[in-house]
């Protein structure tokens, strides 16, 4: 007997700022499903993250139905924990459920262990420019 089919890729999106902007959450959907369009990817409803901060129980959730879906199209990288070994947490759950993780804006996509390191790079490159000298 074979498998069920898995649903398509289940959008995250956000309540809260992230790196300090504020998209409207109707904006982070219409960048999630057009992705997912171009992609090739079925869209499904999005799960909408708490606002508060380090919040991720929406996340969980749909790391949770990662054995029904084909994977997540988060709105951007940086939704994910800040924390470094929770991110690795976030990696190790979609690899596991043999699914894939998707970023609409950055355009990375987590498919095998090795794409880990390239994302962990934009994070690095990202925090360095937070702590970088804001002058002209």
């Amino acid at each position: 007997m074979s498998e069920p089919a898995r649903a398509g890729y289940r959008g995250y999106i956000g309540s809260r700022p992230v790196l300090g902007n504020r998209a409207p959450q109707a904006v982070q959907n219409l960048v999630v499903r057009d992705y997912c369009q171009r992609s090739g990817l079925q869209y499904l409803l999005s799960s909408v993250e708490y606002a508060m901060p380090r919040c991720y129980m929406m996340l969980n959730e749909v790391l949770a139905e990662l054995p029904r879906l084909q994977g997540i199209v988060c709105y951007t990288l940086f939704m994910l924990p800040e924390a470094a070994d929770r991110r690795r947490e976030v990696y190790r759950r979609v690899l596991a459920a043999k699914a894939t993780l998707h970023t609409a804006i950055e355009g990375q996509v987590l498919r095998t262990a090795e794409d880990i390191g390239r994302i962990e790079d934009i994070w690095l490159v990202q925090q360095a420019l937070a702590r970088a000298p804001k002058t002209l």
